[in-house]
């Protein structure tokens, strides 16, 4: 599990909240990286695009429907915020993938972060919306009524368990795969000349792990929407 271990940048001290760490380098890449495709790869908008912006207006128009099939027209205006969320995880998700460098989002501190903030957000978002009105959410109106106050405490525990869920998915799915590559790489630095199997294994592991780098970022959005909706509309 050495490829996950935070260090510093510069020099061997402790770490403090203000060390500059290999998480710090990959996530100011990430972020580069959003902008290179985002600002530089579109500051054209040249009728017939380049392969930087159209992948640029793909991304910007399927973000933006999917907040407003899931979430409602009314969500839109948190658009630029989920933007924002799924350009960094897939960017962060896709540079972990270059060999040697670090993967920021199979850290749970990381993750956790991103999903606090969202579950802050609907949260805050609900009850200036709604008032008191947002507790509705956890009120199951069309259960029989001995049922409600027990299916409440339920729908309220579930409601403080989304961060929870929401950032270990992400951590664990990225770490999972990347451990599994050490492991055959493992195996194939031991066989030598009949290292065939493990590298066959390790170059499938690595396609899923392509598809896995967008799907979570896919995932973790699409559940950002799916909160905000309910914060937006919260009846059951």
């Amino acid at each position: 599990m050495d490829q996950f271990i935070v260090e510093p940048l510069f020099g061997d001290g402790p770490i403090s909240f203000y060390t500059i760490t290999n998480v710090t380098l990959w996530m100011m890449l990430a972020i580069v990286g959003v902008f290179v495709l985002m600002v530089l790869g579109s500051r054209g908008r040249a009728i017939v695009p380049s392969r930087a912006q159209s992948v640029a207006e793909l991304t910007y128009g399927f973000i933006r429907k999917m907040v407003e099939d899931v979430a409602g027209k009314d969500a839109l205006a948190f658009f630029p915020y989920i933007m924002t969320l799924f350009l960094f995880i897939v960017m962060a998700n896709f540079l972990g993938l270059i060999p040697t460098s670090f993967t920021t989002t199979s850290h749970i501190a990381v993750t956790a972060v991103l999903a606090m903030a969202v579950f802050l957000t609907v949260t805050i978002v609900g009850f200036v919306k709604n008032g008191a009105g947002f507790l509705g959410l956890f009120w199951v109106s069309s259960a029989p009524l001995p049922l409600r106050p027990i299916l409440a405490i339920i729908e309220l525990i579930s409601y403080f368990v989304r961060p929870v869920s929401h950032s270990i998915r992400l951590a664990g799915n990225v770490m999972a795969g990347h451990a599994v590559i050490k492991v055959f790489a493992g195996f194939a630095g031991v066989l030598g000349v009949g290292a065939i199997a493990p590298v066959v294994a390790i170059t499938a592991v690595y396609g899923l792990e392509v598809l896995v780098a967008f799907i979570q970022a896919y995932v973790f959005t699409i559940l950002t929407c799916v909160y905000l909706r309910d914060a937006l509309h919260p009846s059951h």
